[in-house]
């Protein structure tokens, strides 16, 4: 993706966080409480938070990144560092040395920061979807 795409996308995530938050703050203070709401508006928060986490990685990648202080010079067999690649879905480094031997880096911080959060606002998105259904068919007098 071209940098100014994923950086309207970071500046957009990182505005709609907060944003949701109010809302969220707004339905839990305005009784009725739709369940199907609060879920939605939560999945929106996850999925934004993801979204901007994984935007500022792909600038920390595209910009050099963190990655080339995890390379040493030379491997244990004694052979030069040739080359990084860097790549940006999932975020990550390969060291490539001159003998062909690579070592790879991922960082722990994708799997809680990125995948946790996305994962979480799909489930939360299935539930307030199953949440305004089921609502809806209820006859008026029930609860």
């Amino acid at each position: 993706m071209p940098t100014p795409l994923m950086g309207l996308l970071l500046l957009v995530s990182v505005v709609a966080v907060p944003a949701c938050i109010v809302v969220m703050v707004l339905i839990l203070r305005n009784p009725p409480r739709s369940l199907s709401r609060i879920c939605a508006v939560l999945a929106l928060i996850f999925g934004f938070s993801a979204t901007a986490v994984y935007c500022y990685g792909w600038f920390s990648v595209a910009l050099g990144g963190p990655f080339p202080e995890l390379c040493e010079d030379s491997n244990a067999s004694g052979a030069q560092l040739a080359r990084l690649k860097q790549d940006f879905w999932p975020l990550r480094n390969a060291c490539i040395y001159s003998d062909g031997s690579t070592v790879e880096h991922v960082s722990m911080s994708i799997n809680v920061f990125v995948y946790v959060p996305a994962g979480l606002a799909v489930v939360l998105t299935c539930a307030a979807v199953f949440l305004y259904r089921r609502a809806r068919h209820l006859p008026e007098g029930t609860s």
